[in-house]
């Protein structure tokens, strides 16, 4: 079972929940099951043609899933997902 780590920002649509437990074989399946527990989180994290939005950075045990397979990056038991949206700034 992999782990997936909800970012602050992300954590009012998961009622506070900052780790979940997924089965999933693909990262796509878990940002789906994710949909299902946790209706509206998949908009933030995957645009309208399933695609990592480009201000969302998903990291699997800290490799950036941009240079794996993306979102149909693989998951195994006992992997840690973290999702970290970008944070922008200025004065």
């Amino acid at each position: 079972m992999a782990s997936i780590r909800i970012p602050m920002p992300l954590r009012k649509l998961t009622n506070d929940i900052d780790v979940v437990n997924s089965e999933a074989a693909t990262l796509a399946e878990a940002v789906d099951k994710l949909e299902t527990e946790f209706p509206g989180i998949k908009e933030r994290i995957v645009d309208e043609q399933g695609e990592i939005r480009r201000f969302v950075n998903i990291y699997v045990n800290g490799e950036d899933v941009r240079f794996l397979d993306n979102i149909k990056t693989a998951l195994k038991p006992g992997d840690e997902v973290s999702i970290v949206p970008a944070v922008a700034g200025g004065m």
